[in-house]
């Protein structure tokens, strides 16, 4: 207090006992930039055998807890299983909850009509896993039937329960609600000359648990990257209200939020617009009933969260990133260019198929196309500018609360905390995640309020960098 320059913090300025003082300040170490570790959410529904109870946050390492907490073959299970493939190192959290009282769970069957006069083999797909029974010649439709529900019973990590009577087989999804219908149901059947088989969809699951009951649980903690299993607009305009609320500039927490799709590519674009949020990513691989084996939306979701998580700078592109795990689409449920970039001018991030059959990322994108005036806005167009910001606010924030935890507001305040955004801004540009710091220099103001005489306000200019996502030459003939 007695000095015009220095502060102590821990040495009062009133001793009179002799004697040399020294105090430790921290204030002045951190010179770099925060890290962008990801913490990835996951919300989903679990069974009752899972050991975990409903609305609990809890930290999954591995496919074999998942099965213990959540039960084996649920949405939680097998939405942990698609995350950790496409990312293993995943700093991951799911909150389950449990089936709604009045859901309803999804069914399907597949019919038998035999008896076989040869022996075979039939090949149950159901979402992305596969069932292989063997068929004797003289199996009847009875016979088969029980056996592939025997085999069915054999594998506890599929989506489904199994019963069967007079050849006919019904599956029933183990988590009741909307997303059972999105199981896919196909098969192969080798030889067994006299077998046939029919298959009804998996249908009339109805009525998801209220994803607002986890968000709740949630809305405390920093999640980076949070994934639902709902791709309908009643659940996605929650989650987008949810993610607004909690980046907003009182709460600070970054979040952006991953739904998949995997019917019509119209279903899709038209969801998209009816979400329309900067912070809502859609990723879209397209099935017919040509694709035996599918990923469900969920599954799809997961691995792109994943994936983005691996990615801790913000502002570099996903273009070409492989979502493992994923099961392909065949050639003619392809996307064409066209389709693609109907796709990008609509708010969904289309996935293709590379070399080695690889399920890759186009270009991911929000959801956002339109401002609330309903006019064309590319600001928020791709998912890594609102990820660049939340990193630049993060950055500043946390250099001004290192520095300034207990200053005084005076004449002389204005141009430290000035000084120390610049040397934010100019270690960002070092990385590449903004741009033309020195350009925009003057747009960087700092000044106390007009009002509240506690208070100092800055406008930050973050001209954030973009992706390099087309190239355009053009070759002159010379001869």
């Amino acid at each position: 207090m007695a000095s015009k320059n220095i502060s102590f913090d821990q040495i009062p300025s009133s001793i009179r006992k002799p004697g040399k003082y020294f105090e430790f300040n921290t204030k002045l170490a951190v010179r770099t930039l925060p890290n962008n570790k990801q913490r990835m959410l996951i919300v989903g529904q679990k069974l009752a055998a899972g050991t975990v109870a409903q609305k609990v946050a809890t930290l999954i390492f591995s496919d074999k807890e998942a099965e213990t907490y959540f039960g084996a073959g649920s949405m939680c299970h097998l939405m942990v299983r698609a995350a950790i493939k496409a990312n293993a190192y995943l700093d991951l959290t799911v909150i389950a909850l449990d089936d709604a009282g009045a859901g309803v769970a999804a069914s399907g069957t597949v019919t038998f009509t035999g008896p076989a006069t040869s022996a075979g083999a039939l090949t149950l797909y159901i979402g992305n896993q596969k069932v292989v029974i063997a068929i004797a010649a003289t199996d009847t439709a009875t016979v088969i039937a029980a056996a592939l529900v025997a085999q069915i019973a054999k594998q506890p990590d599929l989506p489904v329960t199994a019963t069967s009577a007079l050849g006919v087989v019904t599956l029933t999804a183990k988590n009741k609600g909307i997303c059972g219908n999105n199981i896919n149901l196909a098969y192969d059947l080798t030889g067994a000359a006299g077998v046939t088989a029919a298959i009804v969809a998996m249908a009339n699951g109805a009525t998801n648990p209220t994803l607002q009951d986890a968000l709740t649980v949630a809305f405390a903690e920093k999640y980076d990257i949070v994934v639902t299993p709902y791709n309908n607009q009643t659940d996605l305009v929650t989650l987008r209200d949810h993610l607004n609320s909690v980046s907003g500039p009182l709460e600070q927490r970054p979040g952006v939020g991953c739904y998949g799709m995997n019917g019509a590519l119209a279903t899709a674009t038209t969801l998209a617009g009816q979400v329309n949020g900067g912070r809502i990513i859609n990723p879209y691989l397209r099935y017919t009933a040509a694709t035996k084996r599918q990923s469900m939306p969920y599954e799809i979701a997961c691995a792109m969260a994943a994936v983005m998580a691996f990615e801790e700078d913000p502002a570099r592109p996903l273009n070409t990133l492989e979502l493992k795990g994923l099961a392909s689409a065949d050639i003619a449920d392809r996307l064409s260019r066209t389709e693609q970039e109907t796709l990008f001018y609509n708010g969904v991030t289309p996935l293709e198929i590379g070399p080695g059959e690889k399920v890759q990322i186009v270009r991911a994108i929000s959801t956002y196309i339109k401002d609330p005036q309903g006019i064309d806005d590319i600001s928020l167009l791709d998912i890594t500018t609102i990820r660049t910001l939340d990193y630049v606010r993060k950055a500043c924030r946390e250099r001004i609360s290192l520095r300034f935890p207990r200053e005084k507001l005076s004449s002389k305040t204005p141009p430290k905390v000035k000084s120390e955004l610049l040397d934010v801004l100019y270690k960002l540009e070092d990385l590449e995640i903004v741009e033309e710091v020195i350009a925009n220099k003057d747009g960087l103001i700092v000044e106390r309020d007009l009002q509240d005489p506690n208070r100092l306000n800055a406008k930050i200019p973050a001209d954030v960098v973009n992706g390099l996502h087309v190239f355009a030459g053009r070759i002159d003939l010379l001869l």
